[in-house]
């Protein structure tokens, strides 16, 4: 949303900001204008998902505080994962945000538009956290 928003409005800014008469005759700004519309909203989604999976990082360790050990939580998701695994379903990459586990688990690059952190991910913190302490 506000990252979108401020994107838009360097891009505005870019394109109708003050320039004098000779950097308009300049072809290399209308280049740049182009790259930063097309790079600035992707550069946002990316942030945006980023602060997502932070947040189920958060949600997990309010969890395991609130139950009192991370053991529990940890085994859940570890269920939960294996279930979706065994159990193929036709996600919507729309309604991702509402599962608790990655509907469209994937590795690498495609893990920098994921919603949610690898459930792997997520266990080896909770459990790592509780034995830091």
């Amino acid at each position: 949303g506000t990252i979108m928003i401020l994107a838009r409005m360097a891009q505005w800014a870019a394109m109708f900001g003050g320039m004098s008469r000779d950097e308009r005759n300049n072809g290399g700004g209308a280049i740049g204008i182009i790259a930063l519309a097309i790079l600035a909203p992707l550069a946002a989604i990316i942030i945006q998902l980023a602060i997502s999976r932070s947040r189920e990082y958060l949600a997990d360790a309010t969890a395991a505080q609130v139950a009192g050990s991370p053991f529990g939580l940890a085994n859940a998701l570890k269920k939960i994962s294996l279930a979706t695994k065994r159990v193929p379903f036709a996600a919507n990459p729309s309604t991702a945000h509402m599962f608790i586990v990655n509907p469209l688990s994937g590795q690498s690059l495609l893990a920098l538009f994921s919603t949610h952190p690898p459930v792997e991910e997520r266990i080896k913190r909770l459990i790592g956290e509780h034995t830091a302490l």
